[in-house]
């Protein structure tokens, strides 16, 4: 491949790979990067549910511009409709056709509801900040209104998300019960997951220890609960009415359409059969989320992938051999409630203040992977930044 000829490299998303692949592709001077991003910010997902109640909005989200800032990257706000490849071109939902030699899909995932009647237009979600500010809007606007708390607050799925909500919500409920000067109240905070028991991706030692955590701080556990319908009032769990008019729904997502609509090879969870580059096809590449590979699903997991064929991209240009992958499981870190995580690092568990600190620190890390020291210690230190102001209020 001769050196001084421009290679036209498109990343397709906002995301820990999509920027993670297109920093590092940036430093090559004969690569012309294009970012494309539905979205003009990078979604910190693990602290959307920090957002939604009481944190700062600043802490779940970063301007893609200043994280790509000083770098030669173009950068698009469109979404991507189709792709030619035979002619190497993308469409956006803008009419654009961005050219490429290399394409990188790190689009990351939507919300799948597994056609349950009424959780499209009734739940509430915290998957970017605007959800978590219709969820916080809510929580003040039904106390205004009723003057005591709801009967029930919902939260389904059991995976790290809901688990990350529903330790944090019982405590920000209280502070702004206090707020609004209604009097103390029982607060039912109820978690519902289809599977046996909570978090079933992980060893059954850390559910438990969850499980006990959740419980300690006043959250009921509703484990091997069906959830059938929801409409305004009510959600209709085992055959049973449960009265709630808050219901968050964090328990499904299914990969983007793009891919069943571009005809990718997908496997039978719908996710983009890759090889052990990453290459789904010639000179296309999927990454993250998107992908049919170990441990996809994570940012640990999206940030080595961007890596892996980021090296790969610049050793091609140089005649190197390729490296191929080699998955490592990555750490995970489920915050429940105030000052308290677990931790699963290979086999060693870590339960309480300790997991929080790691917590914090992986935070820090994770900013870092995308900023230097000084800026991801900027971002770092809004995750200390409370808001519990009234959204609707004069405050």
């Amino acid at each position: 491949m001769q050196q001084n000829k421009i290679q036209k490299i498109v990343i397709v998303g906002g995301g820990f790979g999509g920027i993670k692949a297109a920093l590092m592709l940036s430093k090559i001077s004969s690569f012309e990067i294009t970012l494309i991003s539905d979205k003009p910010d990078f979604r910190y997902y693990p602290r959307l549910y920090h957002t939604a109640t009481g944190g700062s909005s600043k802490e779940s989200s970063i301007l893609l511009s200043s994280l790509i800032e000083d770098r030669p990257i173009k950068l698009i706000n469109s979404s991507v409709k189709s792709l030619d490849r035979v002619k190497k071109t993308i469409k956006t939902d803008k009419g654009e056709l961005i050219h490429f030699d290399k394409l990188i899909l790190a689009l990351g995932v939507v919300t799948n509801y597994f056609g349950i009647p009424g959780l499209d237009e009734y739940s509430y979600g915290i998957k970017s900040n605007e959800q978590a500010t219709r969820l916080k809007t809510h929580l003040h606007q039904t106390l205004i209104e009723d003057k005591k708390p709801d009967h029930h607050y919902v939260i389904i799925g059991a995976g790290p998300t809901g688990i990350e909500l529903a330790g944090q919500l019982s405590f920000y409920l209280r502070d702004i019960l206090k707020k609004h000067k209604i009097k103390n109240h029982k607060i039912n905070v109820d978690l519902i997951e289809a599977a046996p028991r909570l978090l079933p991706a992980m060893p059954p030692s850390t559910s438990m220890a969850v499980g006990k955590r959740l419980i300690r701080i006043g959250v009921n556990l509703l484990v091997d609960h069906a959830v059938q319908a929801e409409n305004i009032d009510s959600l209709t769990v085992n055959g049973k009415k449960l009265q709630s008019r808050t219901v968050v729904w964090t328990a499904g997502v299914t990969n983007s359409p793009f891919f069943k609509d571009n005809k990718f090879n997908l496997n039978e969870k719908g996710k983009v059969v890759v090889d052990e580059y990453f290459q789904a096809e010639d000179n296309i590449y999927v990454i993250g989320d998107n992908a049919a590979s170990k441990y996809s699903g994570m940012a640990q997991t999206a940030l080595s992938n961007a890596l892996l064929v980021s090296n790969n991209i610049i050793r091609e240009l140089s005649g190197k051999t390729l490296i191929k992958d080699v998955p490592k499981k990555p750490i995970a870190v489920i915050p429940a409630g105030k000052n308290w995580a677990a931790v699963v690092w290979g086999t060693v568990k870590i339960h309480g203040y300790l997991g929080w600190l790691l917590r914090e620190a992986a935070d820090l890390i994770a900013f870092h992977d995308l900023q230097p020291w000084w800026k991801a210690g900027a971002q770092w230190a809004t995750e200390f930044q409370e808001d519990h102001k009234c959204p609707i209020c004069d405050n």
